[in-house]
């Protein structure tokens, strides 16, 4: 799993638990867990500068900050060490007062700045890029040659680190939408009877959005984790799934000429609840890139590298077999750290004007054999399977 997939992961950990406790009343414990989101948040931030999505993480933390400043002011030094400590022991979680001085904005639902992400960015996924072409680009463009309307629902499944989240923010920069993004953890309210009501507001500032005159992108990532068949859903949970099917049917039966899209992105498509599988009109495998795809990634990441004479990329892209997108970038980005990590080893760097040598083919070879892909064998098998059963391109 790459760095970056793992901190994704971790933010989003940290923060479904910290709305949890902040249903449950448990105000310093979800402080707590709000301060580690955040951290996961910016860290990942500071370690892929140039990532399309840092906008919307640093957005998602400043919410996060927010709402801890809210509970600071609701809550003593006092009483957060009493709920870390029950927390600790087992103790039972306190009932949360809903006095309406603490509910959301819309600001701490959702996103609407759109990542600057283009085509040209989005390296191989040529069969994915065409059924988005087709099913959002083309009807945005010339909606008069579509007298059955369009597609309202793309599905984006595959293994972690192949490019779900980046194709659907290309296509939100192809056709100049708004960029609605949200995850379990922001749509789900702390405030009981007010998750579904968000659903609501979201899409609401969506199609006011389409009717003004400019599309709108509903992103939804892990969303196994938002629409997901679980055993022990509680009334919220079922509430809110409700609601997300009533507007993904309203806006693909009743809105004939609203541009308003829902993509979602998931890795674990086998656990989605099978009434909204068959609203995602468009379900589409996003795969581990080819032997075509690996070497132009090679190409584009080494571009900002200096590497010697002897670099030989079709070669790289032969060894990254069965990497992922990702996992491709975190082998360059390790061959330049070794490179820089023996760089200041050698006491040259206190020479201003001292550079690093090149990077060579032994030093990728070298990264290659302490690392493996971060998809399996069986996870693969596991997603053709899936897609011969599903697929709806």
């Amino acid at each position: 799993m790459s760095a970056s997939h793992e901190l994704e992961k971790a933010a989003t950990a940290y923060a479904l638990d910290a709305v949890r406790m902040d249903k449950q009343g448990q105000k310093g414990r979800a402080i707590t867990l709000y301060q580690k989101a955040i951290e996961s948040l910016l860290q990942l931030v500071q370690l892929y500068p140039e990532y399309g999505l840092n906008k919307v993480y640093v957005q998602r933390a400043i919410a996060y900050q927010e709402r801890i400043k809210i509970l600071q002011g609701v809550v003593s030094s006092a009483e957060m060490r009493a709920e870390a400590d029950a927390d600790a022991g087992g103790g039972g979680a306190a009932t949360m007062e809903n006095d309406g001085s603490t509910k959301p904005g819309s600001d701490e639902i959702i996103v609407t700045e759109r990542p600057m992400v283009n085509w040209n960015q989005v390296v191989g996924l040529d069969t994915a890029k065409k059924a988005v072409k087709e099913a959002i680009v083309y009807p945005v463009q010339r909606p008069d040659l579509f007298p059955l309307g369009w597609p309202r629902g793309i599905l984006l499944f595959g293994p972690p680190g192949c490019g779900k989240t980046l194709l659907a923010a290309a296509v939100a920069t192809e056709i100049d939408a708004n960029f609605y993004s949200i995850d379990a953890a922001s749509i789900m309210s702390k405030w009981l009877g007010e998750a579904e009501q968000n659903v609501a507001k979201l899409f609401n500032a969506a199609r006011k959005c389409s009717n003004e005159g400019k599309p709108a992108i509903v992103f939804v990532d892990e969303l196994d984790s938002l629409m997901g068949t679980h055993s022990n859903e509680v009334g919220g949970e079922i509430r809110v799934k409700n609601q997300f099917l009533k507007e993904m049917d309203g806006i693909t039966d009743k809105g004939k000429n609203l541009h308003v899209y829902v993509i979602g992105a998931t890795n674990k498509p086998w656990d989605l609840d099978w009434a909204f599988i068959r609203r995602f009109q468009k379900r589409i495998l996003v795969p581990l890139p080819d032997s075509t795809t690996r070497l132009n990634m090679l190409k584009h990441y080494s571009s900002t590298l200096t590497v010697g004479a002897d670099m030989d990329l079709p070669e790289l892209a032969r060894l990254a077999e069965g990497f992922s997108g990702s996992d491709i970038r975190d082998v360059c980005q390790s061959a330049q750290l070794s490179l820089i990590g023996e760089f200041f080893e050698s006491g040259k760097a206190n020479d201003k004007e001292a550079k690093p040598r090149p990077l060579t083919l032994a030093d990728f070879r070298q990264i290659f054999d302490g690392r493996k892909p971060s998809v399996s064998l069986d996870m693969l098998s596991r997603y053709n399977r899936w897609f011969e059963d599903f697929k709806a391109l």
